[in-house]
């Protein structure tokens, strides 16, 4: 029996854990971050694998940082035939790729080479893209830089976020690995080295690329808020507080950017370049999220047309 070292962390990463438990690989240990404080009253909480593993009954390692700490030989000391990975969030060491005698892959979240790094699906869906997908590759010491061994591409749709397309990728990625292992442990997988020429990156979205420009044309504004959607979610500001936009839609009315242009009972319209944006669904600072029926009838009752959010 093939024994295994699955290393993810967030719901993505879960079905994908189940399928090899399912499948009847030995899984010898999941892998995946600590424990974190958790929304506004701060409760410490577990990583969706981690809850995973626990309901299949598996042995759970959680270390702060791999490189260099006592998990890490633990982890070695497995001696598993394989490591799979899939949005772990740490880069594993060489020494543990160099461990199991099959290698190491990765379930990485786009079309490889485009999107290295964290944040595959938040930064194409950012950038407007039509399609992303799966790849499952070698791991490399340096960043998603590994063999391809297999791909495929899904359509994102223009109501999808960044929720959605999370969802969709891990049911398209626990198949293609469930599809793809087989040939992994034979020996008999296609291996294709990357075109360093078509690399692109997608690194972990900062805080400054949640600020929304309302100097940009409102597609492109739009599709900020739902890459962004629902975590961390795009922000802009009004009357020097900030306020997170959960769910907007473009809209045409044209005016000056970051302008009230429209308020209509259950939204209302802030301008952009070419354009505006319908917003639905937002987060006045020190409040709960809601809907902008309910924003316009409590705390946005004053907001009028011409007013500007910066």
């Amino acid at each position: 029996m093939i024994s295994i070292v699955f290393m993810g962390t967030p719901d993505f990463s879960a079905p994908i854990l189940r399928m090899l438990h399912e499948q009847g690989y030995a899984i010898k240990a999941v892998v995946t971050q600590p424990d974190r404080p958790v929304g506004r009253k701060r409760i410490l909480t577990p990583p969706p694998v981690k809850v995973e593993a626990l309901s299949l009954g598996l042995p759970v390692i959680q270390p702060e940082k791999l490189r260099g700490s006592a998990e890490l030989q633990q982890i070695i000391d497995l001696q598993a035939d394989l490591i799979v990975t899939a949005a772990f969030g740490q880069i594993l060491p060489k020494e543990l790729l160099e461990a199991p005698r099959l290698g190491c892959i990765n379930v990485h979240a786009s079309l490889l080479p485009k999107y290295r790094g964290g944040a595959p699906i938040h930064q194409a869906i950012i950038d407007g893209e039509k399609e992303t997908g799966v790849t499952i590759m070698y791991m490399a010491e340096k960043l998603d830089a590994g063999d391809i061994i297999a791909q495929k591409a899904i359509a994102i749709e223009a109501t999808d976020h960044t929720g959605s397309m999370f969802e969709k990728l891990s049911v398209v990625g626990r198949d293609l690995l469930e599809q793809t292992l087989p040939s992994i442990i034979a020996g008999t997988n296609t291996r294709t080295v990357q075109d360093e020429a078509k690399v692109t990156f997608a690194s972990n979205i900062s805080r400054e690329q949640e600020r929304i420009d309302w100097h940009k044309p409102a597609t492109a504004v739009y599709n900020q808020i739902r890459g962004l959607h629902p975590w961390p979610t795009a922000y802009t500001t009004l009357d020097g507080s900030n306020v997170k936009i959960w769910w907007a839609q473009p809209a045409m009315t044209n005016g000056e950017p970051g302008e009230v242009v429209a308020i209509h009972k259950d939204h209302f319209e802030i301008a952009a370049k070419e354009g505006s944006i319908a917003v639905y669904d937002l987060q006045p600072s020190g409040k709960k999220r809601m809907s902008a029926e309910d924003y316009l009838n409590g705390v946005g009752a004053k907001l009028q047309i011409g007013d500007r959010f910066e």
